[in-house]
């Protein structure tokens, strides 16, 4: 009796498991990750509707305090793990009108070289052979071959549109580095497939793309709109020069952003200075090389040393008895106080605060022109407008550097984002949200307007209640961590920004931390 009371137990027991198992299984059949991605970072709520939190991942900030080793393995941005990208989400039914698109160049070949050391030993020509690789690098390589059939703004059709030397010359972007972008591509390729964002026939004014007269980012720029649009045509592209690396355009005369620039650097240089430990490891790596300490810093050493950490190449070494020097190898105990210094710098850049008034001024002219395409490709669907001939920049691909990509973190109000690493990207994202789900009365959007900066009530005229816009760094929502819109309604209909709060914070807010309501006001008033 009770051996069949067991056995009716264990039935029982069973039947239970196996209904709970295949509810599990049926959980996992929902997708909730984003395009690229295994599995979601921690904090992030997965899904899309019409809750923020479903819509806003949390942002991969700095830790309190950074491994140093960890932080630059992070920097190297090696291609060779999944990546997510939360591009293209949106709450159902609303469209995506424009994406204008900023990155740093991929990874490259040193621009300084340690004295007395060998240099790296990189091949920067590219083979689909050799990793890291892509299943578009082959294609890309013809396809680039074909390129003078597109139209090279300035001096920009001199310029390599491949690396092309076994022995990578200084600055030259690495096969690693045209990886780095064509993964870029992809992902956005992938992102915005649904939306159909570019017509099959596109023009010359929907695709902008522009970059400064370096091959590095000229070969980044290529490399990422190859990964999104595959075999291009080229009779249809204009590649666009920005011959500042601010991309300021005729904008660039601002004598109080060079004032803020230079106190930034005497205060960079003053932490530098007092710092103690940094002091005696640029001592000892002079030491071991034979160099006067002040040469050694003058040579940059961290930009080799990142190099070598990112293409797994051992530290450079240099025999005993050579001139002066002890002799041994430069090691990875010293990168790290290296690295931990500039950690520390960011921390105190962020706290004195004139970093952030320069990145203002500097990135201003940027953010200004996109504001301006994002209010047109508004406009232009505003009800009983007719398109304009070759319609609006739809993608926008600006190709740049760090020193263009963190002053724009900076504006943006992103002081916790990571440095600009490899391959980085900044997305900024327009949509427009269906009329009928709107759910707005005509107050509800009057009141919205009002907080957003725009007279009026203007929702169906362009950039009023129903347009937003959605800022994503490196794949990830950092829209609500912006200044503009950090203090946007949380129970607001829309789990958007209102286009409104952006063109405000443009056009007059961003001045607010320099005390001026101009771009004009703020480069050219004279201080106490």
């Amino acid at each position: 009796m009770l051996a069949r009371n067991r056995f009716i137990l264990l039935v029982v027991v069973g039947a239970v498991l196996a209904i709970v198992s295949l509810s599990l299984q049926f959980l996992h059949l929902i997708p909730t990750t984003p395009m690229g991605e295994e599995r979601p970072s921690q904090g992030q709520v997965q899904g899309q509707g019409k809750s923020r939190k479903r819509v806003i991942p949390v942002p991969h900030t700095e830790d309190p305090d950074p491994d140093p080793i960890s932080e630059a393995y992070g920097y190297c941005n090696t291609p060779n793990r999944s990546e997510q990208a939360w591009e293209g989400h949106s709450p159902v039914d609303y469209k995506l009108l424009s994406v204008q698109v900023m990155i740093r160049h991929g990874d490259r070949y040193p621009l300084y070289a340690i004295p007395k050391t060998k240099r790296p030993a990189i091949d920067c020509t590219l083979s689909p052979k050799r990793k890291p690789s892509h299943p578009q690098l082959k294609s890309f390589i013809g396809h680039m071959a074909q390129g003078g059939h597109g139209r090279w703004e300035g001096t920009l059709s001199s310029l390599p549109r491949l690396p092309n030397h076994s022995a990578c010359e200084m600055g030259e972007l690495t096969q690693t580095g045209v990886v780095q972008h064509l993964r870029n591509g992809q992902l956005l390729r992938q992102a915005y497939k649904r939306h159909k964002l570019l017509p099959p026939d596109w023009s010359t004014k929907q695709v902008w793309v522009e970059t400064t007269g370096r091959s590095r980012t000229l070969q980044s720029g290529m490399a990422l709109l190859y990964g999104f649009l595959p075999d291009f045509d080229w009779s249809r592209l204009t590649v666009h020069h920005q011959w500042s690396t601010l991309f300021c355009g005729s904008a660039c005369d601002c004598p109080a952003r060079n004032r803020y620039l230079e106190e930034e650097q005497r205060r960079q240089y003053r932490l530098r200075v007092a710092d103690t430990e940094l002091e005696r490891t640029y001592a000892d790596m002079a030491r071991t090389l034979g160099l006067p300490p002040r040469q050694l810093r003058a040579a940059n050493p961290i930009d080799s040393l990142l190099c070598h950490l990112c293409h797994g190449l051992s530290f450079p070494c240099v025999a005993a008895g050579s001139a002066l020097g002890s002799g041994g190898c430069l090691t990875l105990a010293q990168f790290a106080v290296i690295r931990r210094q500039q950690l520390e710098d960011e921390v105190d850049r962020r706290r004195v605060g004139l970093y952030r008034c320069y990145a203002v001024l500097a990135t201003h002219p940027y953010l200004n022109r996109t504001a301006n395409r994002l209010e047109r490709v508004a406009k232009a669907y505003a009800p009983g407008r007719k398109p304009r001939a070759g319609g609006e920049e739809v993608f926008t691909l600006s190709s740049a550097h760090d020193v263009t990509v963190a002053p724009l973190l900076s504006a943006l109000g992103l002081e916790e984002a990571l440095f600009p690493r490899f391959a980085a990207r900044v997305v900024f994202e327009l949509w427009k949200s269906p009329h009928a789900t709107q759910g707005q009365r005509k107050g509800q959007r009057q009141s919205q307007n009002k907080a957003s900066g725009v007279k009026g009530d203007r929702s169906k005229g362009g950039n009023g209640g129903d347009m937003f816009v959605r800022v994503l760094y490196n794949g990830e929502d950092v829209t609500f961590h912006t200044t503009f819109c950090r203090s946007h309604d949380s129970h607001a209909t829309q789990p958007l920004c209102p286009l409104g709060n952006f063109l405000s914070f443009v056009r007059k807010d961003m001045f607010n931390v320099l005390n001026a309501t101009s771009y004009h006001d703020a480069c050219y008033r004279r201080t106490g």
